[in-house]
C-alpha cells in the first residue's frame, strides 16, 4: 500500500490505482453535480415553492427570509469548510465525505417533505437547507483532496477539471431542471437529489478507500474554530443583509446590524490569524501560505469567485426582467426560458475545462489560468457593451467565451493549489480553497447587488414616475411606486412575477381594464426601466472585468509549476 502510494506520487500508478482513480473521480463528480444542481434549480423554482407553502415572497418582511432560503446553504457550507477539512485530515477524508453524501441526502428528503405552510413552512425550508449545507461542506471540503490522493500529479488537472465541469454544468443545467420540475410539483425540485444521493452514498461507502499514509493527530483548536466561525459567519451575514434596504437608503450599508456584523467579522478573522500563529495544532496552518503557488492560487481563485459569484443572479434578472418580456415571453414562462438561454456558458466550460486541465498537467497552470481570466474579462466587457435589444446569438457567443475562460482557469488553478501542499494537509487545503471560493461568491453577491441597486436608486425613481404618469397612473400612485426600493422590482423579475402587478397591488384594480392591460403587458415594465437597468448592469460587468484582469495578472505571476511530491517526496 505504501509503495503503491509512493509510485502514484511519481506519476506511475499501478493497475489497482488506475481502476480506483476513475471510481474516485466518478463518485466525487456525482457529489459535486448533485450539490450544484440543487443550488441553481432552487433559484428558478422559487415561485412554485412559495406557492406550494402558501407564501407571497414579495410581501412586506419577506425579503430577508427569501434571502435565507436562497443563501442559507452557502452560508452553512462556507463557515464549516475549513473545520471539516481539518477534521477529515485526521479522521479520514473518505469517511467524512461519505457522511456528507448521507447528510445531504437526508436534507433533500426533509425538504421534499416540508410539512408546514406559511411562515412555519418557510422556516422549515431554511432549517432543512442548513442541513443540506452541512452535507455540502463535507462534500466540498473533501472531493478535491480525494481526487488529489487518487490521481498522480501529472493527471490531477484533468481530473479536477472534469470534477469542476460537473459543478459548473450542474449549476447551469439546474436552471433548466428547476424550471421543468417546478411545472410538475415543487417538491420534485428537492426529490430529484434523493436517488442520486442514495446511489452516491451507497457507492461511496462501498468503493472509496482512504489513502494510505500517516494522519496528523486531531487536537481541536477551539480558539481557532470559534474565532474563524464567528468572524466568517458575521461577515457573511453583513454581506447578505447589505443588499436589503434600510430606512430611506436603497441598500443596507447604513444599517447598524450590517455595520456591527462587518466589524465583528473583521475583528474575528483578525483574531483568528493571531491565534493560528500561536497554537500548537492550528485549524488552518498558516505556514501553507509560505508556498507562493498555494497563496497565488487561492487569491486568484478568490478574485475569480468575486468576478463571477453574482453572475447567475444578474443574468437571470436581465433575461427574466428585461430581454425575454421585451420579446413577448410571458412572465410565468421566463424562468425556464432563461435557464435554456444561459446554456452557452456551460457549453464554453465543457469545451475548455477538461482540455485546459489536461494540458496544464503537462505545461503548468500559469498561462492557462492567466489566459482563462483574460478571456473571462473580455466576456464580461462585451456582455456589458450589449444594447437593450441585442441579438441572442451575439449574447450567446460572449456568454460562451465567458464560460470558456472560466473553464480554462478553474481546473489548472485548483490543481496548482492541491499540488502545492503536503499530502497530510490536503483536506484542510481543499477546505481553505473552497472557503476562499465560497466567500468570494458571497462577497460578489453583496458587491453586485450594491452596485446594481445603488445605480438604479439614482436613475430609476425619475424614470418610473414620469413613465407611469404618462401611462395615466395618478401622480400619487406613481410617486409611491417610484420610491419603492429597487430590490422589490429585481426580486419580482427574479421570481418570474410581473413587476407591475406586484408594484401596483390593489391600485391596479381601480384603473380601467384597458389601462390595466397596458400597464401589465409583458413589455411595459422592461421598456420603462431598460435604460437605467442596463446602465447599472454595465457598471457591474465593468467591475467584473477589472477583477478578472487582476486575477489574470496574478495567475501569470504565480511562477513555474510546483508539486510537493516532486520537490520533497512524501510528507
Amino acid at each position: 500500500m505504501a509503495r503503491e502510494h509512493a509510485v502514484l506520487a511519481q506519476g506511475h500508478p499501478t493497475h489497482r490505482t488506475i481502476a480506483y482513480k476513475w471510481i474516485a473521480l466518478s463518485n466525487t463528480t456525482l457529489g459535486v453535480l448533485m450539490a450544484a444542481l440543487n443550488q441553481t434549480s432552487l433559484i428558478i423554482a422559487l415561485p412554485a415553492i412559495f406557492r406550494g407553502i402558501g407564501i407571497d415572497p414579495l410581501a412586506p418582511g419577506q425579503t430577508g427570509l427569501l434571502l435565507w432560503v436562497l443563501l442559507g446553504f452557502n452560508i452553512a457550507t462556507t463557515v464549516l469548510l475549513v473545520t471539516f477539512g481539518r477534521l477529515s485530515d485526521s479522521k479520514g477524508r473518505v469517511r467524512l465525505y461519505n457522511l456528507g453524501f448521507l447528510v445531504f441526502t437526508v436534507g433533500s428528503v426533509l425538504l421534499s417533505l416540508t410539512p408546514g405552510k406559511g411562515l412555519t413552512g418557510e422556516w422549515e425550508l431554511i432549517a432543512f437547507r442548513f442541513i443540506q449545507g452541512l452535507g455540502g461542506a463535507f462534500l466540498f471540503a473533501n472531493s478535491s483532496a480525494i481526487l488529489t490522493d487518487a490521481f498522480p500529479v501529472n493527471e490531477r488537472g484533468f481530473a479536477l477539471g472534469l470534477n469542476q465541469l460537473a459543478a459548473v454544468g450542474g449549476a447551469v443545467v439546474g436552471l433548466v431542471v428547476g424550471g421543468v420540475l417546478a411545472t410538475v410539483d415543487w417538491r420534485a425540485v428537492f426529490l430529484i437529489n434523493v436517488p442520486f444521493g442514495i446511489l452516491g452514498t451507497i457507492w461511496a461507502y462501498l468503493a472509496l478507500k482512504e489513502a494510505p499514509g500517516p494522519r496528523p493527530p486531531l487536537h481541536l483548536d477551539w480558539a481557532g474554530n470559534l474565532t474563524f466561525g464567528v468572524g466568517l459567519l458575521a461577515l457573511l451575514l453583513g454581506l447578505t443583509y447589505s443588499i436589503l434596504p434600510y430606512g430611506s437608503s436603497a441598500t443596507g450599508w447604513q444599517n447598524p446590524f450590517v455595520i456591527a456584523c462587518l466589524a465583528v467579522g473583521v475583528i474575528g478573522l483578525a483574531a483568528f490569524t493571531w491565534v493560528e500563529g500561536r497554537v500548537e495544532d492550528p485549524l488552518m496552518d498558516l505556514r501553507l501560505f509560505r508556498t507562493w503557488a498555494f497563496t497565488a492560487g487561492n487569491i486568484a481563485g478568490l478574485l475569480a469567485a468575486v468576478a463571477r459569484g453574482g453572475l447567475s443572479f444578474m443574468l437571470v434578472i436581465w433575461m427574466q426582467g428585461i430581454w425575454l418580456p421585451l420579446h413577448g415571453v410571458p412572465y410565468a414562462d421566463t424562468p425556464l426560458k432563461a435557464g435554456i438561454d444561459l446554456l452557452p456558458q456551460m457549453a464554453g466550460f465543457v469545451v475548455a475545462g477538461p482540455v485546459s486541465g489536461k494540458l496544464s498537467d503537462r505545461y503548468g497552470a500559469r498561462w492557462f489560468g492567466a489566459a482563462g481570466m483574460a478571456l473571462a474579462a473580455i466576456g464580461f466587457w462585451r456582455l456589458g457593451a450589449l444594447p437593450v435589444h441585442f441579438h441572442y446569438w451575439t449574447f450567446a457567443f460572449w456568454l460562451f467565451l465567458l464560460g470558456a475562460g472560466q473553464g480554462l482557469f478553474s481546473s489548472p488553478n485548483t490543481a496548482a493549489i492541491m499540488n502545492s501542499v503536503p499530502p497530510r494537509y490536503r483536506g484542510v487545503a481543499s477546505g481553505m480553497r473552497a472557503t476562499f471560493m465560497n466567500a468570494g461568491m458571497m462577497l460578489s453577491m453583496g458587491i453586485f447587488f450594491t452596485l446594481l441597486i445603488g445605480s438604479l436608486a439614482v436613475e430609476l425613481p425619475s424614470t418610473l414616475f414620469h413613465g407611469l404618469v404618462a401611462a395615466g397612473l395618478p401622480a400619487q400612485d406613481a410617486a409611491r411606486i417610484a420610491h419603492l426600493p429597487p430590490i422589490a422590482s429585481l426580486f419580482a423579475a427574479l421570481l418570474g412575477f410581473n413587476p407591475m402587478q406586484a408594484l401596483l397591488g390593489s391600485s391596479l384594480y381601480a384603473l380601467p381594464p384597458s389601462q390595466q392591460a397596458m400597464l401589465t403587458a409583458p413589455a411595459f415594465f422592461p421598456t420603462l426601466i431598460s435604460q437605467p437597468f442596463m446602465a447599472a448592469l454595465r457598471l457591474v460587468f465593468l467591475f467584473s472585468t477589472a477583477i478578472s484582469v487582476i486575477a489574470a495578472v496574478l495567475s501569470a505571476l504565480r511562477g513555474r509549476a510546483f508539486a510537493w511530491e516532486e520537490a520533497y517526496g512524501q510528507d
